[in-house]
């Protein structure tokens, strides 16, 4: 009888769970797992989004080979990763070590550099067009207080890019700082007055404490950042539109143009996948990475 009990409790408690779940499991179904598969199956077809999908194989993936484009936007992808992401990350940490010591208005300075995480990047792109504008923008103006002519930053191919960088690592500085910081907190003072007893200064003990009891935080604040580089686009879209040229365009602007421009959708489909596929090497290869660097340590 007892054991009858029990069961039935289960069952109603098994109930519950899956009526619990269910919102974010339908959510998943709705706006991921569907998509997603939706996605690699419109990947191989012909469609415009106005006529019936029409299925062509690979064509779409053998077409993005020869395309000279996706090349462009890739490499400049890469740039703006390789820009951003070890830079950014810099920064970031440099942040949080000064403002994890006993400063005055700490928290003010948190807030501050966090505000820009938080802020829409259609403000962020109106702030720093200004900023950027040859004619009267603060940077150029700048510039040439030190008699330097300041180039036409968005409007120049070999410059487009590099602005575009600079935005990124200033609106994600705040975001990862704050992770930098969560984990240095969790680093026990008691090394560091150990490390004192044994004679080391503040190099030595950043070097040879901080860096390495920071490895999990760093290796997941370089992991998202590389996504994140990979999948820009609002920058783009709102303040050069890939411009001038082909000089400042991604693979998501790309993507983005074939889909609602062209009317390219099986195309687009295709890049995402391709998008995909960068991401996830680069990842399971940083993964490994870390791996091999646990066992040697």
């Amino acid at each position: 009888m007892g054991n009858t009990k029990k069961i039935s409790k289960l069952k109603d408690d098994s109930k519950w769970a899956w009526l619990m779940l269910a919102p974010n499991v339908i959510g998943f179904l709705l706006f991921m797992l569907i998509p997603v598969v939706a996605t690699l199956v419109l990947s191989f077809t012909k469609y415009d989004m106005l006529t019936t999908p029409k299925f062509i194989g690979l064509q779409n993936y053998i077409n993005m080979a020869k395309d000279p484009i996706i090349w462009e936007v890739t490499k400049n992808t890469i740039i703006y990763t390789v820009i951003t992401v070890p830079i950014g990350m810099c920064f970031s940490l440099l942040l949080a070590v000064m403002l994890d010591r006993e400063i005055g208005f700490r928290r003010f300075y948190r807030a501050a550099f966090f505000l820009p995480a938080i802020t829409s990047m259609v403000v962020v792109a109106i702030v720093w067009q200004w900023i950027y504008n040859p004619d009267y923008g603060i940077l150029n103006y700048v510039l040439s207080l030190f008699g330097i002519q300041g180039p036409k930053w968005l409007l120049n191919s070999s410059t487009s890019l590099i602005s575009l960088a600079i935005v990124g690592i200033w609106k994600n500085a705040g975001y990862n700082m704050i992770i930098f910081l969560s984990g240095l907190q969790g680093i026990s003072t008691s090394y560091y007055e150990a490390s004192e007893l044994d004679g080391a200064n503040k190099w030595q003990q950043f070097r040879y404490i901080t860096l390495p009891m920071l490895r999990p935080t760093t290796f997941f604040i370089f992991v998202m950042s590389i996504i994140s580089s990979f999948q820009v686009f609002d920058q783009v879209m709102l303040m050069t539109k890939g411009g001038p040229g082909r000089s400042s365009s991604v693979l998501v602007h790309y993507l983005y143009q074939n889909a609602f421009q062209y009317f390219k959708l099986g195309y687009a489909c295709a890049i995402a996948y391709l998008l995909f596929f960068i991401v996830m090497i680069i990842t399971v290869f940083n993964m490994r990475m870390e791996k091999n660097m646990r066992e040697i340590y």
